[in-house]
């Protein structure tokens, strides 16, 4: 009989808390396991390599609903191509939001800029904030 995992042993091999498997598991990311008698859940091994997966995809900036798109080609085995597109797909969408923070970062540079060289009583960040143009 394979040995199964508590949900404390998941997250402690998984490298998160028990709230984040519990979270996982409400959202579909992880199967719902079977449990004990006595209602403790019993995740079979291969529970913690898909953890990881989940884990590590949201480091690379994957969403929940890309990730479970991801699961689904892993366990397909589908076409590296299918993958590799959704790579380039948030590569595109990492660019757009570094250049979006780089907008925002010029934008309040230029307000700390004007505020330390301003005399007005004033506040030119938060002017500029109640600014609707």
């Amino acid at each position: 009989m394979t040995q199964r995992l508590t949900i404390g042993r998941l997250a402690e091999l998984g490298g998160v808390n028990l709230e984040t498997v519990r979270y996982y598991e409400r959202r579909g990311l992880l199967p719902k396991p079977p449990r004990t008698q006595a209602g403790y859940r019993q995740f079979p091994p291969d529970t913690v390599q898909r953890l990881r997966f989940i884990k590590r995809a949201q480091e690379l900036g994957f969403s929940l609903e890309e990730i479970r798109d991801l699961l689904s080609l892993r366990v397909e085995r589908r076409n590296c191509a299918d993958v590799r597109a959704r790579a380039q797909a948030k590569i595109a969408d990492i660019e757009k939001k570094m250049k979006a923070l780089a907008a925002m970062k010029s934008t309040l540079r230029d307000l700390v800029n004007r505020c330390e060289q301003g005399d007005s009583t004033e506040c030119v960040i938060l002017a500029s904030l109640e600014d609707s143009k």
